[in-house]
């Protein structure tokens, strides 16, 4: 398989279907299958013809490609880590057609073999140097906190190390299970072992066995938040500008919070500078619109949770909590490009204990 740089410009947004897009690989799949057979002029004759199509489609797209087997191609799409891109691979690769010779893959599928080995800045990774302990905690029970054991860790070279783990761990899990079941992950070496240590291979049982026992504990789940109480608050920055924030107290109680545990954090950035930090009117009904908006597509009942609001420094932040992470970029996509006259931008992120609103909860 060949690895592909990053593809696309931040600010590009779908301006074609997924139909425009596989009806023009179909035009040409049969040269692109003879360029991964042969192995040769990949990058002149199939990359550099196909990275500008895909930037049509979605900005963070990266691909893998080669032989799957005598017969087949094998094209595998891959946000290569970014949650708020799985979405758009996965719908771009079940509207792909059936084309004798290809197989589509979305995002970089488990290893068929228990026995996983890579190479990376010339350290090697497998089931022989790699053990793993989970690291439990009382006050948050769901949380998956791993720390992973690298027999040949160096400490002068730990970002290329852990970089090396999360890549094995993306070949060995799936980039799925790697990027979306793991809470947090820590690489040590031998020295610094706290606990009994357990073989790599059992990691897929593992995280199976927490995701099982986490979903019934959730399931069905939700919060109707029409009879929540909510605060309003107001500060000043340093500088003496106003911080307004309206969030809803009710929820921030709730004792349930790991069942909605994808944080969407959402900026929208705007001209204060002649209103202390504040919008003006005509800004401010607009901001209210883009949130009203949003939450006509991500209901309370559907399992998306609008926490709160914060307004300050000519910058306005929206909060929800939600249960699962595609829908949310999805919908914040169209928002982006119907409301282009600002800079939107978002995260999703996993916080099981939605640790990222610990200072409304203070205010």
């Amino acid at each position: 398989m060949s690895f592909l740089k990053n593809l696309l410009s931040k600010k590009d947004f779908p301006s074609q279907s997924y139909s425009d897009f596989w009806n023009w690989f179909l035009k040409h799949e049969k040269e692109f299958f003879k360029i991964v057979e042969i192995g040769e002029n990949i990058h002149q004759g199939f990359f550099d013809k196909l990275a500008p199509k895909l930037k049509e489609i979605h900005d963070g797209i990266y691909f893998l490609t080669g032989m799957f087997n005598d017969e087949t191609a094998e094209l595998i799409l891959t946000p290569d880590g970014e949650i708020r891109n799985i979405y758009v691979i996965e719908e771009l690769v079940n509207n792909a057609p059936k084309i004798k010779g290809w197989k589509f893959t979305s995002l970089k599928p488990a290893s068929d073999s228990e026995d996983v080995s890579i190479t990376y800045e010339n350290f090697e990774f497998n089931s022989d140097n790699l053990k793993f302990y989970p690291n439990l905690h009382k006050s948050y029970p769901d949380e998956i906190d791993l720390t992973v054991v690298y027999g040949d860790f160096e400490e002068g070279k730990k970002s290329t190390v852990t970089n090396g783990v999360y890549i094995f761990l993306d070949n060995f899990l799936g980039e799925l299970h790697s990027v979306t079941l793991i809470d947090n992950l820590k690489v040590i070496g031998n020295e610094n072992v706290s606990q009994e240590l357990i073989p790599i291979e059992k990691l897929k049982e593992y995280l199976i066995w927490r995701e099982k026992e986490f979903v019934e504990k959730y399931e069905g789940l939700r919060h109707d938040t029409e009879n929540d109480n909510y605060s309003s608050l107001e500060a000043k920055t340093k500088e003496g500008e106003i911080v307004l924030a309206i969030v809803n107290s009710d929820i921030l109680d709730w004792d349930k919070k790991a069942s909605h545990p994808w944080v969407l954090s959402i900026e929208i950035p705007f001209d204060g500078s002649n209103n202390n930090g504040m919008p003006d009117g005509e800004t401010y009904q607009l901001l209210n619109e883009i949130e009203d908006e949003i939450m006509l597509d991500l209901k309370d009942l559907d399992g998306y949770l609008n926490i709160g609001r914060e307004t300050s420094s000519g910058n306005r932040e929206i909060y929800f909590a939600c249960k699962e992470f595609r829908k949310p970029p999805k919908v914040l996509d169209k928002i982006i490009k119907k409301y282009n006259q600002f800079e939107i931008s978002y995260e999703i992120y996993k916080d099981k204990y939605w640790q990222s609103f610990k200072h409304l909860e203070h205010n």
